[in-house]
């Protein structure tokens, strides 16, 4: 992370508190939490939900294959920009509420993960639940949803939609967070 990104989350954040959530970006503690527990080596189709100024990205490109599809979410137009500068390869859109609308764009039918920096607690209540039918929509049959978030308030919520595997504590980041890792339901 350089100074440049610090800035440009800072930004983001005085402009928009309730869909950046943090004045710093995800600790390097965080995004190596983040990817741990993906299967990367079995990974085709991913996408990463409030992308910001890529901490998890970077960590994630090292994971993937060449011929892994990346769709990555930022609704911040300057970190857009940047993260498209960054990572040319990989497919950046805005609004990770058209997940499944821009999965079909790009030819993608299911996704094997999303990894998730969204601070859903700060949402609505009904951006929460067109979050969430996008995510469980979006993922495959015991697909990971990987997500932080700054609290345990999320736990019940996604527990109704996905089988949470398990829940680690990250202390070495502003603010310290919770990674949820989690798996959609195989079907009958």
């Amino acid at each position: 992370m350089n100074i440049n990104e610090s800035l440009l989350f800072l930004q983001g954040f005085f402009k928009n508190p309730q869909r950046v959530g943090s004045i710093i970006p995800s600790s390097r503690f965080l995004a190596a939490k983040m990817i741990q527990s993906v299967p990367w080596n079995e990974v085709k189709a991913v996408a990463e939900l409030g992308s910001g100024t890529g901490a998890i990205t970077r960590l994630m490109k090292a994971q993937l294959n060449e011929s892994t599809k990346v769709l990555l979410f930022e609704r911040d137009r300057k970190m857009r920009i940047n993260l498209k500068t960054e990572y040319p390869d990989f497919v950046c859109h805005s609004n990770a509420c058209q997940l499944v609308k821009k999965m079909n764009q790009d030819g993608i039918g299911q996704l094997d993960c999303i990894i998730s920096g969204l601070p859903f607690f700060n949402f609505t209540s009904e951006m929460r639940e067109t979050l969430l039918n996008q995510i469980i929509e979006g993922l495959k049959p015991g697909g990971r949803f990987v997500a932080f978030q700054y609290s345990l308030q999320m736990k019940k919520k996604f527990a109704e939609e996905l089988i949470i595997e398990k829940i680690e504590f990250v202390p070495f980041n502003f603010p310290p967070a919770f990674v949820y890792t989690c798996r959609k339901r195989e079907t009958l």
